[in-house]
């Protein structure tokens, strides 16, 4: 995470690991690049109280997905960039399916030319919902651990072929730092 420090990227959480992603930012990103955030949420209204949870973390909401508003949402994110902020999204949300990479994250990076840190997140004691992904929110006072990636390069002009390889490579790179 030295190079964000030179420069911003753009964190990758899965949609299920927002609660643990929220810690790592305020705790961990933030204070250690001295920078801030701006992250992707859903136009939805499940969207609406979100955004008043990441205020509360100090990070920027950018609404919009990729079922609404996605290509101004993306646009929105690509300015906070040369405000200095990091960016984050949620590879498979809003709605799924659960660990599958939708081309949104990619677009964002080929737009703003930054690379892709993959965040992992996990604890033992957790609370499981029966949501679409799996939702997981960690029970007070357990130990989380919190994982960075390899940053993923996305060239500004990949084909269509070359995206797919680098969907696939992305979530293998998060499916080994975020097990089950």
């Amino acid at each position: 995470m030295e190079a964000g420090r030179d420069r911003p990227f753009i964190l990758c959480a899965w949609h299920n690991r927002l609660a643990y992603a929220m810690v790592a930012i305020r705790e961990g990103i933030q204070p250690k690049t001295g920078r801030r955030m701006a992250v992707m949420v859903s136009a939805s209204r499940d969207g609406a109280f979100l955004v008043e949870i990441l205020r509360a973390f100090d990070v920027e909401p950018v609404r919009g997905s990729t079922s609404r508003r996605g290509r101004q949402a993306l646009l929105e994110l690509s300015r906070q960039v040369k405000a200095g902020l990091h960016l984050g999204i949620t590879p498979d949300g809003p709605r799924g399916p659960c660990y599958e990479i939708q081309d949104g994250i990619l677009s964002l990076a080929q737009l703003t030319g930054l690379p892709i840190v993959p965040l992992g997140c996990q604890a033992r004691r957790k609370v499981r919902f029966k949501s679409w992904d799996r939702f997981q929110l960690p029970w007070p006072l357990t130990r989380c651990d919190v994982a960075f990636g390899e940053p993923l390069e996305v060239p500004r002009k990949a084909t269509d072929e070359q995206r797919n390889a680098l969907k696939d490579d992305l979530k293998r790179r998060m499916m080994e730092i975020n097990p089950e």
